[in-house]
C-alpha cells in the first residue's frame, strides 16, 4: 500500500476517514433504531481503521496494520453480541425503537 501515497496524499484519507466518523457520530446521536446505531458504531470503528492503516503505510511501520485486525475481532464479537441482544429485546417489546427500552423498567 505504500505505493498508493505516490497518487493519493495522506490528506485525502485523513479528510476521508474523518467525514466517514462523523457521519457514524450523527448516526449514533439522532437515530433511534437499533440496527442503525450499531450500524454507526461500525462506520466510526472502520474509519479508525482506514486512518491507522494510513499512517502506517505512510510512516512504513506494519503496527497500525496489526491494531487494525485486533479492532476488527473486537467489532465482529460487537456485532455478533449486539445482534443477539436486540433479538432477545425484540421479543419482549416488539420493537427496536431505543424509546420503547423505557418498558424494560421495573
Amino acid at each position: 500500500m505504500a505505493q498508493i501515497f505516490n497518487i493519493v496524499p495522506l490528506e485525502h484519507f485523513i479528510i476521508l476517514s474523518l467525514i466517514l466518523f462523523s457521519i457514524g457520530v450523527i448516526g449514533v446521536l439522532l437515530r433511534r433504531n437499533m440496527i442503525v446505531v450499531f450500524m454507526s458504531i461500525e462506520l466510526m470503528l472502520n474509519a479508525v481503521n482506514l486512518m491507522a492503516v494510513s499512517f502506517s503505510a505512510h510512516k512504513g511501520d506494519s503496527a497500525g496494520q496489526v491494531f487494525v485486525f485486533f479492532v476488527m475481532v473486537v467489532a465482529a464479537a460487537e456485532v455478533a453480541l449486539g445482534l443477539a441482544i436486540l433479538v432477545m429485546i425484540y421479543r419482549n417489546v416488539k420493537s427496536i425503537d431505543i424509546n420503547e427500552l423505557k418498558q424494560l423498567k421495573w
